[in-house]
């Protein structure tokens, strides 16, 4: 990956002004598309208008029936359910070459949702439990990439802490990317120490010991190691402390 490759980051379509909601409108965000996309290059996705669903469409929620998490429009109650999952697998898949270095997902939505999405019951009342079956998908497929819903991006922590994990997330994936050595990862562990301690002293000597011992293991499993170890420490959140 070179250096001057753009950072690439993942989005849900409506938040770039793409009229694909329900309604055939969209929800244009001023800071990512003014600000923060000056220094990325989108990857716009919507899963229900690529799941084939149209737009405008009826509106959709999730909905809880037998203990089992389902997809149903609102008024005909029509399960999409399978049909969106088969696809958002797929997707998610498709994603790999897309060298995505983080998502931003739009709040509140049965697909894109990340948390506290509304899980309606029997009785028509709706709980903020669940997350949308598309973004179930894509953690689950990439458990290590800067996740965030547009909407917690109006927090300046929480804005700070995104961007700080999608800029390191393509440090981490240039390295990796490159012929390392033991030498290259040494250098690229000193570098981040302060970043590391700053969000977890216990994860950065726990990585140090995993860089010391790096000779007696494959290349592929301290490389998997390395890259859990240090993205778990940049999801926690750093403290003034």
């Amino acid at each position: 990956m070179s250096d001057r490759a753009p950072i690439r980051v993942g989005i849900s379509a409506c938040l770039l002004g793409e009229e694909v909601r329900y309604d055939g409108g969209h929800k244009r965000d001023r800071f990512l598309t003014d600000t923060f996309g000056r220094f990325v290059e989108w990857v716009p996705v919507c899963p229900e208008v690529e799941a084939g669903f149209g737009t405008p469409r009826e509106s959709m929620r999730l909905v809880e029936r037998d203990g089992r998490l389902r997809l149903l429009t609102n008024k005909t109650a029509v399960d999409l359910t399978d049909r969106l999952t088969r696809w958002a697998h797929r997707r998610v898949d498709q994603l790999a070459s897309e060298d995505l270095c983080g998502y931003i997902l739009k709040k509140d939505s049965p697909s894109c949702g990340l948390e506290r999405v509304k899980v309606y019951g029997a009785h028509g009342t709706g709980e903020r439990r669940g997350q949308g079956l598309f973004a179930t998908a894509l953690r689950e497929r990439y458990p290590h990439l800067p996740m965030e819903e547009e909407g917690r991006l109006s927090d300046p922590r929480l804005r700070e802490h995104f961007i700080e994990r999608v800029f390191a997330y393509r440090r981490l994936r240039d390295l990796f990317a490159s012929r390392w050595t033991l030498g290259t990862l040494v250098q690229f562990h000193t570098a981040h120490k302060l970043t590391l301690m700053a969000h977890s002293i216990a994860a950065y000597q726990e990585l140090g010991r995993l860089v010391a011992g790096a000779k007696r293991r494959s290349r592929a499993l301290v490389e998997r190691e390395y890259v859990e170890g240090f993205m778990t420490a940049l999801a926690t959140m750093a403290t003034p402390r």
